[in-house]
């Protein structure tokens, strides 16, 4: 695979949770001002603008890059559920790549409502996941879990580890949601939601917003010395083999991680922090399988033996992940890069990885959409 690679010039992040009473575009100006000073460039150095969102109104990304500035610039809103801002970072990078521009932002948002996250449109219109009842999505992750647990032996325990580790993590992280840290006990008593998942094992709806600074490496010479770069990336979606059941999970990881590898050349071995998709916190054991962290099956004990904690083997999300930090759809994929970004600098803090990280790999997606891509300094 030809050899294609783009710099992660700044990053913005304001803070996940109930933000009453605040508006959309309030939060959008504030996330891409704080990722056009970390970048150094002004909003004038923008090219190309995409927009992430999935539950608000039409033409918000356009409205959102007003607030910024109006310079004419294209601005494209992107939808693919958990996964829209990573998606538009790819398309950012892919246009950046092929030399179509030079410099772009990326704007993930999302306001969201309380308790489950609604299915949209006439039952004829709905998709077999829902209609079979395997959606929504607490169900879906509880049916995988139960079948890793069938299949490979695995414990609630071991779920509830990795619950803990993001709950731990997050109280280090002051743009979190939920900074509490809650026992092993809580958190498996906690109110069953889909068994064996229980509310502390999940995601909590949140409001929020992020942005990233897409910049050729060409370009980004004029503001950095040690630019992050994002050396590797693939999306796709479920796919269907022959003879082999179709599964529950949400993208074919362990494909799309193949072709990171062979695009950046560097395989799992040789990643230092990775951020994963954990909407219910199995979804940890289940991709650190998938992105070869581990073998098939072994996830639980990896989690629990500590292989994913900050001073682990292979540290997964640092700053709380989903389940702490809280999930703004159109946001959680720009978060990701961003605390993949300040562990690769050094600027993580309380949460910083030990021994000066150099690779990230990063995995997000949503409602079939999935993304992987992989950083180094």
């Amino acid at each position: 695979m030809a050899k294609k690679e783009v710099v992660i010039l700044g990053v913005g992040v304001i803070k996940f949770g109930r933000v009453t009473g605040r508006g959309l575009l309030d939060m959008a100006r504030e996330a891409g001002l704080k990722a056009l000073k970390d970048a150094g460039v002004d909003f004038r150095d923008i090219q190309i603008g995409f927009c992430a969102h999935c539950n608000q109104p039409m033409g918000t990304g356009l409205d959102c890059f007003a607030e910024l500035g109006m310079t004419g610039i294209p601005v494209t809103n992107v939808e693919v559920a958990c996964a829209s801002e990573s998606r538009g970072v790819l398309l950012a990078a892919e246009m950046i790549a092929a030399g179509a521009y030079d410099m772009a932002l990326v704007i993930g948002l999302e306001k969201m409502p309380r308790g489950m996250v609604p299915s949209i449109g006439d039952i004829k219109d709905l998709p077999y996941r829902f209609l079979t009842g395997i959606m929504p999505m607490p169900g879906e992750y509880a049916m995988q879990a139960r079948e890793h647990m069938h299949l490979y032996g695995t414990k609630v325990e071991h779920f509830a580890k990795a619950a803990e580790k993001a709950h731990r993590n997050g109280s280090l992280n002051p743009n979190a949601t939920y900074q509490e840290v809650y026992s092993l006990e809580q958190i498996m008593n906690s109110r069953m939601i889909a068994d064996p998942i229980t509310m502390l094992m999940c995601s909590a709806n949140a409001d929020g917003a992020t942005a990233t600074v897409v910049c050729s490496t060409k370009k980004a010479k004029q503001y950095t010395t040690k630019p992050m770069l994002l050396v590797g990336w693939a999306a796709g979606t479920p796919m269907y083999v022959k003879g082999e059941s179709i599964s529950l999970a949400e993208g074919p990881t362990k494909y799309l991680a193949k072709k990171v590898h062979e695009m950046s050349g560097l395989g799992p071995e040789d990643v230092d922090v990775a951020q994963v998709h954990d909407a219910f916190s199995p979804g940890e054991i289940f991709i650190v399988e998938d992105l070869g962290f581990c073998p098939k099956g072994e996830g639980g004990t990896f989690v629990w033996e500590g292989n994913t904690e900050i001073e682990g083997k292979t540290p997964v999300n640092t700053d709380g992940g989903l389940v702490s930090c809280g999930h703004p759809i159109g946001a959680t994929g720009g978060r990701m890069i961003a605390e993949l970004c300040w562990q690769l600098k050094g600027t993580a803090e309380p949460r910083q990885v030990p021994g000066k990280p150099k690779v990230a790999l990063l995995h997000n997606q949503g409602l079939g959409g999935t993304n992987v891509m992989m950083f180094k300094m």
